[in-house]
């Protein structure tokens, strides 16, 4: 049911594409071996390329979104809690959502270290929402590890001295003497989680409370109008409640829908599925991929045109809406008394979540508690609370607790995504000639994309208030301005490529939105990547050689130069297959990547190995380095290759992991190698966003090198055709 043309590339000569296993050797033996021509045609200079310097300088550099949430969360540091017990056991009381990205064990280390003790002495709990921390809450922008960086030894001297004991001397300074950081080590929780004893949201036992599930409208923010057999599903076996959800919300508006509620969840289901409703329009009425990809066009200003006498690379790309897809679908505990509230769930913003459901219930914020539980994954989608404004709304309307679970389809279709968008690029050259090599002028990029929704702030009410008013207006001067600033401090421009410029123009759509693990990066610098190789063609370079001449940064150029050794880069592959290279900094962390696919049928191109190179600055544990490196490659694999979100007549298409294509086992490549380079001083750096780009650029590239097309609407794969789960409705539960 996707439109057939979806994630086909065009077709170009083999000529405009970067050759395998071209050298700069090969190329500079070949101009000085071919014979001289008379004429206009010239044969280039053999001198290396003068990289024009990056202008304006990238201020990613030196100011990055990670330092801003870094800055905002350092007042309220010392009101974190880690205590030292009798028994020699610090316990840290971690505001951060622990989402499976590790960070709990990573900090455990850094505590461990500086206290001296074996891991084992070291135990993390999720804390509550603490308001008085402010903005030092938010899980987000890969900043946990260098938020909490520079404050453990003050933290673990403080646990010391309220335990009665002396200060020591804390960390070895030399990272060669370091016990426990930079080794490999098992996340804390992993035993727990594969033997089913770690407990997530669904599995927190609240007496009293109900299971409870919901029917979503016939289109993304539709109306209710009727529940036409409200008493025909109350009388159904188990049925407890039927309940329209209210409208409203503080910050953001409460989704709409029918809940039921029962004593099991199948029995909710099955309710659900027996609801006959009368959906109303909503704002998104009629709305389809081909009149959102219109509007983002029309938002994007001309390029300025190429001067005389140069080359112009130009190309359009297009990148579908793309779901976060996480195991744990969205849901929620909630228990409203009166005078009280009551909140159990993954929460990434945990203290404006609070603060708004306050608001919602007409309570004061020191009569809500919300427990922060660890998540099933989240990769930016839990920095909103939508399934904790429903359930609020169910358990104050029927008076007992309720335990939301949101069904698949509705939780792939109705929830939060990562905004469709649409890219322009023109990079102009100087043509290679005998007075010199080729040169990059200028590079320009821009995106139009729906807008993205950033009213949770800092993750205090302050911010996201400045981000969401007035009310109801879909493009607040203050969300704007979250989106500019977000965008600006986390898109690097890796390259010398003299004049250039990256700008994003958001469309005011009413699609529910949300970061998914950089919303503007992996696209933008996919993008970049794929333009870099076809620029080395148009230049006649090998695409390792010209990054290598490009670079900016010595550390970028020296995961590159590691990756291109231990990936043998320009080896004979067989008909069919190719290699493919991406280069990535974000967050103050440097990967290169090089795959190999498999393109015999260029409809379903797999990965068959990838090789990853990773510079954090000052590794903490590589085993959790290693983990995070992988879950980018699953994720550049989805989302270059075979997953997107399709949306007709208001409503997104997909609705289960079938029809929305995320990365399974067996599209995973058998041999993956992570090298991590080595601690030689630089500065901490982040690393649960950085790993996804440089494996997209590098899966893109070697698709164009081995099927000679280039890639330009993505997913890249060809989409089976399903059967959509009609508008409105619940899927029947499967049989065996």
């Amino acid at each position: 049911m996707r439109d057939p043309e979806h994630g086909l590339a065009d077709q170009v000569s083999k000529d405009d594409l970067p050759s395998r296993g071209v050298t700069r050797r090969s190329v500079l033996t070949a101009a000085a071996t071919a014979p001289v021509t008379t004429g206009l045609a010239l044969a280039p200079s053999s001198a290396q390329a003068a990289p024009l310097p990056l202008t304006p300088p990238d201020t990613v550099d030196n100011y990055d979104v990670a330092d801003s949430i870094v800055q905002t969360s350092a007042p309220t540091m010392p009101l974190v809690k880690l205590s030292l017990g009798s028994d020699g056991v610090y316990t840290f009381e971690m505001p951060r959502l622990e989402q499976g990205t590790g960070i709990g064990t990573a900090l455990a280390m850094m505590i461990a270290e500086e206290a001296g003790v074996t891991l084992d002495k070291v135990k993390v709990l999720s804390a509550d929402a603490q308001p008085e921390l402010v903005f030092n809450q938010l899980t987000g922008g890969s900043s946990t590890i260098r938020s909490f960086e520079p404050f453990i030894k003050a933290m673990v001297t403080a646990a010391r001295l309220k335990a009665g004991l002396p200060p020591q001397a804390g960390a070895p300074s030399d990272p060669a003497q370091y016990r426990v950081i930079g080794k490999a080590t098992r996340k804390l929780d992993a035993l727990d989680i594969v033997t089913g004893r770690k407990k997530f949201t669904m599995d927190i036992d609240v007496p009293g409370a109900k299971p409870t599930m919901c029917r979503m409208p016939s289109q993304i923010r539709g109306r209710v109008v009727s529940v036409n057999n409200r008493a025909a599903v109350l009388s159904m076996p188990g049925v407890i409640a039927v309940e329209v959800i209210p409208g409203g919300g503080t910050v953001v508006g409460i989704p709409p829908g029918v809940a039921v509620m029962a004593e099991t969840f199948g029995q909710a289901w099955d309710a659900c599925r027996a609801l006959d409703i009368t959906w109303g329009d909503g704002p998104n009425k009629g709305l389809s991929d081909a009149a959102i990809k219109s509007a983002l066009y029309a938002a994007l200003p001309p390029l300025l045109p190429a001067p005389l006498g140069t080359i112009a690379i130009d190309a359009d790309f297009e990148f579908p809406a793309a779901s976060h897809a996480p195991l744990e679908v969205e849901c929620a505990i909630v228990d409203v008394k009166p005078g009280s509230c009551e909140i159990w769930a993954g929460l990434q913003t945990p203290i404006v979540a609070l603060q708004a459901i306050a608001a919602d219930l007409g309570l004061p914020q020191t009569a809500v508690k919300a427990h922060v539980i660890p998540s099933g994954g989240a990769f930016g989608r839990r920095l909103f609370w939508d399934p904790v404004q429903v359930a609020a709304q169910i358990s104050k309307l029927t008076g007992l607790p309720c335990k939301l679970m949101y069904h698949r389809s509705d939780d792939i279709r109705h929830t939060r995504s990562r905004p469709p968008q649409v890219h322009k690029v023109r990079a102009t050259l100087i043509p290679p000639s005998l007075l010199g090599p080729g040169n990059v002028l200028s590079y320009q990029q821009n995106i139009g994309l729906v807008r993205l929704d950033a009213r949770h702030g800092y993750g205090e009410i302050g911010t996201a208030l400045g981000g969401s008013l007035p009310m109801g207006v879909q493009q607040t001067v203050g969300n704007l301005g979250y989106e500019q600033f977000f965008f600006k401090t986390m898109v690097a421009s890796p390259y010398n490529f003299g004049v250039s410029s990256k700008q994003i123009f958001p469309v005011a759509i009413d699609l529910p939105t949300v970061s998914y693990r950089s919303v503007h990066i992996m696209p933008s610098r996919t993008v970049e990547e794929i333009i870099v190789d076809e620029i080395a063609a148009k230049l006649g370079r090998d695409p390792v050689d010209f990054r290598m001449e490009f670079l900016r940064l010595p550390r970028a150029q020296a995961v590159l130069q590691r990756v291109a050794g231990a990936a043998q880069w320009g080896k004979a592959m067989p008909p069919g297959f190719a290699q493919g290279v991406g280069v990535h900094m974000e967050s103050r962390a440097f990967t290169a990547c090089i795959v190999e696919l498999d393109a015999r049928d260029p409809a379903n191109c797999r990965v068959t190995r990838a090789t990853i190179v990773i510079d954090v600055g000052k590794p903490i544990n590589p085993s959790g380095i290693e983990q995070q490196a992988l879950g980018g490659l699953a994720e550049a694999i989805s989302l270059v290759l075979n997953a997107g979100l399709t949306i007709r007549d208001g409503l997104i298409q997909e609705g289960s992991y079938n029809q929305y294509r995320f990365a399974k086992m067996r599209d995973f490549p058998k041999n993956v190698q992570v090298i991590i380079m080595p601690n030689v001083g630089h500065p901490i750096a982040g690393m649960g966003e950085v790993g996804m780009s440089a494996p997209s650029g590098a899966i893109a590239n070697a698709y164009a090198r081995a099927t000679g097309r280039k890639p330009r609407r993505f997913p890249l794969n060809a989409q089976p055709a399903y059967v959509p789960t009609p508008a409105g409705q619940l899927p029947a539960p499967p049989t065996a």
